[in-house]
């Protein structure tokens, strides 16, 4: 006879898409496993060339209702880090991999023998990343200095193929070490334990948790400084000594792109704390997130690269070759991700338009802060010349067009709703859909409840009609055609 609360239990579970042991169940419905515990260690080696050397110790426990004859693995892609000297082993028996023919990024670790249950096995990995070559554009580091952003560079365990499978999550609490050269400024995930120096060398502990999902270390022979003050303090490490006058004027700009990301979106909670800006080991491979569309809604040309990127929650790599001045406008576009979900909701860069241009919005809002002349006409006299005037009813939009109008769309809101209401709206709907992404749905809804009124009919002749509404091109149409003008005169 089966008792009310295991009844319950097979209830939930078959109400979830990925089963798992739930509360109350005390026997496993699928095959599955636990990581117990786990060490992943991280060891920078300058000489001879630079390496990275990651080493990770998993103890396992088997927690399923089956035996197992393998592991699946996502390892790194080969695109972003390069690596060599790949190994494994299962209480110190030599494993081989195999690419996975479902899906090449993942790995199927054949067990020596088969993994009964209950039982507990250690399982060692190593691996070396090397620096990009000149011909590629990966992950690159030098001798002094490199990073390991959030995702991607360790191992992620996947549960067992079957029904009701689970495992792979990493214990609630586990060590990350790393060890550099001594003289070496350290930044990692996590809450740090202690650090201590030994034969030329630190090695800091950093302890994870839930709060930490993916590890990541930013580490290298940098000159740290504080810029900012109160919530707009960041600390800044760059690879030389900066002037105490330019500091402050960084400090100055960086207050006004807060300030106006404020404003725009609401105050960021207080879970937020400090931010890392860190100067590029090699600027060719510290970049993903080139777009040259968006670069061009922002005023640069479309063959500028991406001067800086977010690599966790609180801490970017930005490109200084070019020198300190533009510092606040080039970190304005990673900072802005901070206020609308990265870290926090799934997909954050793979949104459908408008939303998917929310950034881009954001980052025009912050860069007008920073350089302190009013680029938002600016912005918009850009989007419009990309929109025709007159379009064909029944004929698709080009994905450029699309773009554009998605980021005119923010600014519609804005001067529809007025700034108190847009901002109180996209704070709501960021709260509400934290950790769970959002839709067009969810930002209608949120206006909605600011506005008591119908806002699904302002979208839809933004989004669902060809070109842009008469009145907003009216708006802007004068000083939009003037600086056309103005454009054309100046070039010899």
């Amino acid at each position: 006879m089966i008792s009310q609360s295991h009844s319950r239990c097979a209830s939930a579970l078959l109400l979830v898409s990925t089963a798992v042991l739930a509360g109350g169940c005390a026997t496993a419905l699928g095959p599955g496993y636990t990581i117990e515990k786990q060490e992943i260690r991280v060891q920078f080696l300058p000489e001879p060339g630079p390496r990275i050397r990651i080493e990770a110790d998993y103890q396992l426990r088997n927690t399923g209702n089956q035996p197992l004859d393998k592991l699946e693995l996502r390892l790194p892609g080969r695109r972003r880090f390069h690596y060599e000297n790949r190994t494994a082993s299962w209480d110190s028996i030599a494993l081989a991999a195999r690419d996975s023919t479902e899906n090449p990024r993942n790995s199927m670790i054949a067990l020596p023998e088969p993994w009964t249950t209950m039982s507990r096995h250690t399982l060692h990995l190593s691996v070396e990343y090397a620096p990009a070559t000149a011909d590629e554009t990966g992950l690159s580091f030098t001798k002094d200095a490199f990073f390991l952003p959030a995702q991607g560079w360790s191992p992620e365990f996947l549960p067992p193929p079957g029904l009701f499978a689970n495992g792979g999550a990493p214990p609630k609490k586990w060590d990350l070490l790393v060890t550099v050269p001594d003289g070496f400024q350290i930044h990692a995930s996590g809450v740090q334990k202690k650090s201590a120096r030994k034969g030329g060398e630190l090695v800091a502990r950093a302890e994870q948790g839930p709060k930490d999902p993916y590890p990541f270390v930013a580490a290298g022979r940098y000159s740290a400084a504080d810029i900012g003050k109160g919530k707009a303090k960041m600390h800044l490490w760059t690879s030389k000594p900066q002037e105490s006058a330019r500091l402050k004027d960084v400090s100055d700009a960086l207050a006004r792109v807060i300030a106006a990301y404020d404003d725009a979106f609401g105050e960021r909670g207080n879970e937020s704390g400090q931010m890392w800006i860190v100067e590029c080991p090699v600027v060719p491979g510290c970049f993903t997130n080139l777009n040259p569309s968006t670069a061009k809604l922002l005023g640069e040309a479309e063959t500028r690269r991406t001067t800086s990127e977010m690599i966790s929650q609180d801490t970017m790599v930005v490109d200084l070759s070019e020198g300190m001045p533009n510092l606040a406008a080039s970190v304005a576009p990673p900072l802005a991700t901070t206020w609308l979900g990265y870290g926090q909701n799934p997909g954050f860069y793979e949104q459908e338009p408008p939303l998917s241009l929310l950034p881009a919005f954001a980052a025009a809002t912050g860069r007008e802060a920073a350089v302190g002349t009013d680029t938002r006409v600016g912005a918009i006299r850009r989007a419009l010349q990309l929109i025709p005037e007159k379009s064909e009813p029944h004929k698709p939009e080009s994905a450029e067009v699309t773009r554009a109008k998605s980021f005119l769309f923010f600014y519609a809101l804005q001067d529809q709703y007025g700034r108190e209401v847009f901002r109180n709206a996209i704070r709501h709907m960021l709260y509400a859909r934290q950790r769970r992404g959002f839709e067009l749905s969810d930002l209608i809804a949120a206006f909605e409840q600011e506005t008591h009124t119908n806002v699904a009919e302002f979208v839809r002749k933004w989004m669902k009609r060809p070109g842009v509404p008469e009145e907003f091109r009216a708006r802007y149409k004068e000083t939009a055609a003037a600086t056309v003008h103005a454009e054309k005169e100046t070039i010899p």
